[in-house]
């Protein structure tokens, strides 16, 4: 993803999607599986409730982001003008090295030792928290659960949650484990805790640092939604906020946010509101008495214009709300460690071979981890057709012979050579119906008995089609 290998290591999970799943506990299937579970069940059962159409709304919005997109030429400048007008200073960062040098030189020239940082996947992307500790400067990240992954040195497995692979008893024990107090999962402890340790660091930082979930071409608005309140926090006592914010954010007016704002909410976390949304225009001034003293807005590209140039672009219209990965019945099953990248599920398994760019072959194993069952497609709420983009990327991979081909990939290979080879076929055809009278725990091959313990399979009843047909010639 554009990330300079020689500053600072880069967090890899270095092994496919199939043998990661492998490892995976029990506790951590558990959380992941019924957190997404329950937010997906109630995304469904809002969006039926609050409105008679919600398909309607749905493709309304994806024809807003799809119109930003297809005019960004025009809205991007729109959006620059807007900010400084409004008093931020705006820089452009074509990848992931160039800016995290703007914000590390931003900081530096202000003397800042301590950040204290609003939930960003943009900052994750570009692995900024590692390049920050190079230069010396401390990066404390404010949400609770980006707080318990950072003091345990792991990294996000879900684009809202973070910390969905955890439960309240691990939690506990990392508290403990740091310092932070004595043994107690309670919900209500742990979290009066991780205030008490935040307050004194927003009171101290030098700067705050966020995302965006909108830009607002418009007006110049910066949009914030969280549950928490961290981020007003990052930036009341601070005087510097600097906000990494992806092209692809921007929305053209100020009347759209009406329109995403309620399907995000409802499809992140199947709230109808969420406790706080901010919206930032320009640093403090004259009629605006709070906020920071000075508001610098990183635009990041790190590969996007590449995206909008290609039959992927669609992709871009993403507001970052996992409900796709919640739908997923492969994320539910692998969690979003699998994906070895900041974007898990379906929505990663598209994006992080994109943002790759040349190293697209690394992750050209993602669109295979996919039952192709349509879910994400229906539970997008900008109507991403992502098992189409998915389908398209396992192509491009087969032709650039990225990953193996079906015919070299176990166990498609053999499938491919006994298929192709009509005796063979025969064979095996006669051969399967052994299979209804063997116990599945007889397989010779360890991970496929792992595989068979937790799975039945259906009758084989092959065969018949064959017969069928040579009665049928010899009519």
């Amino acid at each position: 993803m554009n990330t300079n290998e020689h500053e600072f290591a880069v967090p890899h999970f270095g092994q496919p999607i199939d043998r990661f799943v492998a490892t995976i506990s029990g506790e951590v299937y558990a959380a992941v599986h019924s957190a997404s579970a329950i937010k997906s069940d109630k995304r469904a059962q809002l969006l039926a409730a609050d409105y008679a159409d919600p398909l309607k709304l749905r493709a309304l919005a994806g024809q807003i982001k799809q119109h930003t997109l297809d005019h960004l030429d025009r809205y991007l400048p729109q959006a620059v003008a807007s900010l400084e007008r409004n008093g931020a200073r705006v820089h452009c960062a074509a990848d992931g090295e160039e800016a995290r040098r703007i914000i590390g030189d931003l900081l530096q020239q202000r003397g800042a030792k301590t950040v204290v940082k609003s939930k960003s996947m943009a900052t994750e992307e570009i692995h900024l928290n590692d390049y920050l500790a190079t230069r010396g400067i401390e990066s404390v990240e404010t949400d609770l659960g980006e707080f318990i992954l950072q003091i345990d040195g792991d990294t996000p497995s879900h684009i809202v949650t973070p910390v969905v692979h955890k439960n309240r008893r691990q939690i506990a024990q990392s508290f403990e484990r740091h310092g932070l107090g004595a043994y107690n999962d309670e919900p209500e402890t742990i979290t009066r805790r991780a205030r008490r340790f935040m307050r004194d660091r927003f009171l101290r930082a030098d700067a705050g640092l966020t995302g965006a979930n909108f830009l607002v071409a418009e007006s110049g608005r910066l949009v914030l939604v969280t549950n928490e309140g961290n981020s007003r926090f990052s930036l009341s006592a601070p005087r510097l906020h600097i906000a990494l914010v992806g092209i692809e954010k921007i929305v053209p007016a100020d009347r759209d946010l009406g329109v995403f704002l309620n399907l995000l909410v409802r499809s992140a976390t199947g709230q109808q509101f969420t406790a706080y949304t901010e919206f930032i225009s320009g640093p403090r001034a004259d009629g605006r008495p709070s906020g920071a003293e000075e508001l610098h807005v990183v635009l990041l590209d790190n590969g996007r214009t590449d995206i909008l140039g290609a039959e992927y672009r669609e992709i871009l219209r993403c507001i970052r709300c996992g409900a796709c990965m919640n739908i997923c019945p492969v994320y539910r099953q692998a969690s979003g460690h699998a994906y070895r990248a900041v974007y898990p599920g379906p929505v990663g398994a598209v994006l992080t071979p994109l943002l790759a760019g040349e190293h697209f072959a690394q992750f050209a194993d993602l669109p295979k981890a996919c039952s192709v069952c349509g879910a994400c497609g229906d539970a997008c709420p900008v109507n991403i057709a992502l098992p189409d983009l998915l389908l398209r990327l396992r192509d491009r991979a087969k032709r650039a012979h990225a990953a193996l081909s079906a015919r070299g990939t176990p166990p498609m290979g053999g499938f491919a050579a006994v298929a192709t080879h009509p005796p063979l076929w025969r064979a095996a055809l006669t051969a399967s119906r052994l299979a209804n009278r063997l116990p599945l725990d007889w397989l010779p091959v360890p991970p496929l008995r792992a595989w068979t313990r937790r799975r039945t399979l259906p009758e084989f009843r092959g065969g018949a089609f064959r017969q069928w047909f040579k009665q049928r010639g010899q009519q």
